[in-house]
């Protein structure tokens, strides 16, 4: 099973630089992307039904902010959103069960400057948890993937010393994130590549993709007791389209 997950940062932004031609390329079973920015009626058919595929929304009430969505060759056996209102009505999380595997795909809020959403972001973070934590339990293989807006680590950033304090590096988040892994969950691109330089968003200013000045803010983590399923896990910096870069997994299914 081939997942490809993927901040486009507007659907149709991304549509009109080449979603399409890529999703062609890649031939990927699920593709879950965020910051959609967009609702159904906003968009058009080549959008919404991919050629081979189905596609399943979860829109923010806002409109031209936030959500998520998930194409797949095939209907989950369940689909839903977390069931928490306050980040259920900004469209941040999906849950789609393909037999043993539970795969939430989800855009994890940016805790933005002086920390103005942290607690928030905090709370998402949490729910997210919670649920994998119970689908965990019930035996399934959970895959939790998406933008989670942290740099766990300071090899995951090009320049940790002078984003200590800003948002996607507060001790806080980092803290969060030591606390999931640590909690029985893997960080899958680290069981193949424990190198530098390896990111997945950049600024558009001045030139920091060119010079590779980045930071990896996107992950597909999955429960310890599924980590043997894992075939690869990569990023692909070559692909554009976005300010963020695709990631893949392959997993037996």
């Amino acid at each position: 099973m081939k997942i490809i997950s993927w901040n486009v940062n507007g659907v149709r932004a991304a549509y009109k630089k080449g979603l399409m031609d890529y999703m062609a390329a890649a031939d990927a079973d699920v593709f879950c992307i965020q910051e959609t920015k967009a609702h159904l009626e906003q968009l058009s058919k080549e959008i919404y039904a991919p050629e081979g595929y189905q596609s399943w929304w979860q829109s923010a009430e806002r409109r031209g902010y936030s959500g998520t969505a998930i194409w797949a060759k095939r209907e989950p056996d369940s689909l839903e959103p977390l069931g928490v209102e306050e980040f259920d009505n900004e469209g941040r999380m999906q849950v789609a069960v393909f037999g043993d595997i539970a795969l939430l795909n989800g855009y994890f809020p940016n805790s933005q400057a002086e920390g103005a959403r942290l607690k928030y972001k905090l709370g998402f973070n949490e729910a997210v948890k919670q649920r994998a934590d119970a689908l965990a339990a019930e035996g399934k293989t959970v895959i939790v993937t998406g933008d989670f807006n942290v740099s766990h680590k300071p090899i995951d950033l090009a320049r940790p010393k002078e984003n200590e304090g800003n948002p996607g590096y507060l001790p806080e988040e980092r803290a969060w994130m030591d606390s999931f892994i640590d909690g029985g969950w893997t960080d899958t691109f680290r069981m193949f590549d424990e190198s530098p330089e390896n990111y997945t968003w950049w600024s558009y200013r001045g030139g920091a993709r060119s010079r590779n000045v980045g930071w990896r803010l996107d992950y597909f983590c999955v429960n310890d007791a599924s980590n043997q399923r894992v075939r690869s896990s990569v990023i692909h910096p070559e692909v554009t389209g976005s300010d963020h870069c695709p990631i893949s997994l392959v997993i037996d299914g």
